[in-house]
Order: C-alpha cells, then structure tokens, then sequence
C-alpha cells in the first residue's frame, strides 16, 4: 500500500477528530467503515499517529485521542505548560540557536506578515508557529524539557487550532515573534525569555476560554541592540 494512502487517511483522521466528526476514542472497524479503507491501511494510519503522540492505544481494537489544545478545556492547561518550560528551555545552560534555521523562519515571518489580510494564510501561519517555538525546545540542551515541549507542539498540528484568532493578531503574533529572535540571536536569553512570557500570555488571552488570570502584560517592544 503506498505510504501516501496511509499519509492522507491519517490527514483525514486528525481533520476528522478537529471537527468533532470522531469520538475521542476510535476503532479499527470503525474507521474502516467511514473511509472505505483496509484494514492494514488503517492500522499503520493509527500506528503513525500513535508514534506522533496523536493517539494512545486502548484494550482491543480501539485507540484513544489525546486531549489536544483545540479544544477550550485544555487550552489554558495547554498556555501553563508552556508558560512554565519554553521560558525555561532557553535558560537552561548549553542554550544553542539554529542560525540556518532561525534566517529562514525570519525571512518566511516576514515575507507573511507583509501580506495584505485578504491574503494571509493561516495555514501557513501555524506551520511557521510550530516551527519557531519548535526551534526554540530543540535549542535546549536538556533533554527532557525538549522532548516535553516536541511532544507538545505535536498536538497543535491539529487543524483549527486558531479558529477564531483574527488576523490582526496573527501578525502581531508574528512582530513578537521577530522580536524574540532578535534578542536570542543576541544572545539576551533572560530579556529573550520575558519576552516569550508575555507572548504566551497575549496568545493566551485571544482565547477566552483559556485566559483565566485577567489581561496580560503590554509586550515590551525592545529594540534589538546595535
């Protein structure tokens, strides 16, 4: 079976369970039923999803979906996890910036955020997102804490994760971010880390069902040393 088939099925999973089209918990014959698909076609979807944290594995044929940070209950516990280990991961000692990486992502945060807000797309909005914080846990030279942090930047591959996030703070998103990225490619990890606090937070607040400690700090724009 061509690994695409087993790519797309598992695509149409995650979009499905975004959705709330799928329970939180699924099973083989079930999904064989609702995609028409084999069952070795489904299971090495389910096998790939688990591998990616997407999924557990339950008694019998059945698997579990993890709560993920589209869905408003676990958002603010999805804010507080990340509040207490990104800041972390890059004051921890052996901190080590991808210069390749980081260009990249600041030339494509630009080249975004330019755009006009009819044309700005979301989609590519949240894979440079992932990338950038995913960058900042792969920085950390603690093992742990940047495996806690993979794992969870997983689970926002979901689609719809900033449903109702506007444009205007996309692209504020992304000034903070750029902001940020100046200051960690100056080596100011303590300013870098206050600066990735009051980000979170302001993300935080865009969501009302996770914003449970009042309005957030203004964020510092600094700027980047001569």
């Amino acid at each position: 079976m061509p690994a695409a088939e087993e790519d797309e099925l598992a695509e149409a999973i995650l979009r499905d369970r975004s959705a709330r089209r799928l329970d939180q918990t699924v099973t083989v014959a079930g999904l064989m039923r609702r995609y028409g698909a084999e069952r070795k076609t489904v299971l090495k979807s389910l096998n790939r999803l688990t591998e990616e944290n997407f999924l557990d594995r339950a008694p019998g044929q059945s698997w579990l979906f993890r709560r993920a940070p589209d869905d408003p209950g676990v958002q603010g516990e999805s804010y507080e996890f990340r509040l207490l280990l990104e800041p972390a991961a890059i004051l921890t000692p052996g901190f080590r910036l991808d210069g390749a990486r980081a260009a990249m992502l600041r030339q494509a945060m630009e080249a975004l955020s330019a755009l006009p807000d009819a044309a700005f797309d979301t989609r590519e909005f949240q894979r440079l997102d992932i990338d950038f914080h995913g960058m900042i846990a792969e920085g950390c030279a603690n093992r742990f804490v940047a495996d806690a942090l993979a794992d969870h930047l997983r689970l926002r591959r979901l689609p719809g994760i900033y449903a109702g996030v506007n444009v205007f703070r996309l692209k504020q998103s992304l000034r903070e971010h750029l902001n940020i990225l100046d200051h960690l490619e100056s080596r100011q990890y303590e300013v870098t880390a206050d600066l990735l606090r009051i980000h979170l937070r302001l993300s935080r607040s865009q969501r009302p069902q996770a914003a449970s400690r009042g309005a957030p700090a203004l964020f510092g724009m600094i700027s980047r040393p001569d």
